[in-house]
């Protein structure tokens, strides 16, 4: 893992840089504001988020270890990716972020770039008591709403059986939810 960049910037755009590290230019796609701070050949530090698949390697870099700190609790989010997180970090500073995370701010989440209002709810019900701020009556309303709560393992359970997730949410409504998760998959398959 990769865990800071220090060097040179040598190339910049509108999404990446490179920073030149003892001969070796490492490219490091980063948000336009923190893009924008570094001059061309400088001396800079950027803490990264080292991205590995199946078929790329990528790296992600900030230059605040805080911002770097929330892009990885955005990408542990379901269907959440780097790109996403990245482009959430750009609609402003991450203390905003957290704060409309925490505060249920469905509408300041979607601003960002392939954010919708179920992603971003899903951000806020996954994230909401972890960002470092007092969850808000707004985001502990999200939880109580069908269709947002991915820790149903039941309902997870249906989706893994080949169900949609609309199917699995009307099979599970008329079940009981104080059953055994394998109680509830079962009556579900039978309804």
């Amino acid at each position: 893992m990769i865990a800071h960049i220090s060097g040179i910037v040598v190339d910049k755009s509108a999404t990446s840089l490179v920073v030149d590290v003892a001969g070796v230019g490492y490219e490091i796609q980063a948000t336009l504001s923190d893009i924008e701070k570094v001059p061309k050949s400088e001396k800079v530090v950027f803490y990264t988020h080292h991205h590995i698949r199946e078929q790329s390697q990528e790296l992600f870099g900030f230059l605040d270890k805080s911002a770097l700190s929330l892009f990885r609790q955005l990408i542990s989010v379901k269907n959440v990716g780097p790109k996403v997180a990245l482009a959430i970090l750009e609609i402003g500073p991450s203390e905003a972020v957290k704060v409309s995370i925490a505060g249920g701010d469905v509408k300041f989440l979607q601003t960002a770039k392939g954010v919708g209002k179920r992603a971003a709810e899903q951000i806020i019900v996954e994230l909401r008591d972890k960002v470092g701020f007092t969850a808000s009556n707004m985001a502990e309303d999200l939880v109580g709403r069908s269709g947002v709560n991915q820790a149903d393992e039941a309902l997870q359970a249906l989706v893994a059986l080949g169900y949609s997730e609309i199917d699995a949410q009307r099979s599970l409504k008329n079940v009981d939810t104080t059953l055994s998760i394998e109680e509830r998959i079962k009556q579900a398959l039978r309804g």
